[in-house]
């Protein structure tokens, strides 16, 4: 199990001015969200998609993680289990000083629910606390949003997939 030490900001479009690194399309789906289970195909461009289960446990700046890969047919499986569309992302990360890179993601492109958000990703929580936007990005990351209620990926999924529903055995299932 590894630690995840992220923060987040709401952005609008792509940035200007950094040299982007890799390309990604992903889709990703959710089992549950408290904890989070999550599958996820990212797919860099023009190499075949790898496939990735993951849990995720607590919030905010740091949350505990583990992160698997799966064959297809399990992906596939899973997907047909969580039995919703899957949210589409393409993300592009960007190379910041101090060999941190910006992931930023545009989320169900054209679709009503359609948003834009960043996440920079540390070493250490006091790495994390004690960073600053470089001065091109000032007027760019200024939305922070970690750790506040309602802007996880999995509280998306929620809004526009829907939560957990009871079934005429007044069974809950996501």
């Amino acid at each position: 199990m590894q630690l995840e030490i992220e923060r987040k900001w709401l952005v609008t479009g792509w940035p200007q001015g950094l040299r982007e690194t890799v390309r990604f399309t992903m889709r990703q789906g959710y089992i549950t969200v408290r904890p989070t289970v999550r599958i996820r195909s990212e797919q860099p461009g023009g190499e075949p998609p790898a496939y990735v289960l993951c849990f995720k446990k607590g919030g905010g700046l740091v949350r505990q993680e583990i992160e698997t890969r799966v064959d297809e047919e399990t992906f596939r499986k899973l997907e047909s289990f969580i039995g919703r569309p899957l949210i589409e992302k393409e993300q592009r990360r960007y190379a910041l000083p101090g060999g941190l890179l910006l992931e930023v993601n545009r989320v169900d492109a054209d679709q009503p629910g359609e948003f834009w958000y960043a996440e920079v990703e540390y070493d250490t929580e006091a790495q994390a606390l004690a960073w600053q936007p470089p001065a091109q990005l000032a007027d760019y990351l200024t939305d922070e949003v970690t750790g506040q209620p309602g802007q996880s990926m999995g509280a998306y999924w929620e809004a526009t997939r829907g939560g957990a529903e009871e079934d005429q055995d007044g069974i809950y299932r996501n």
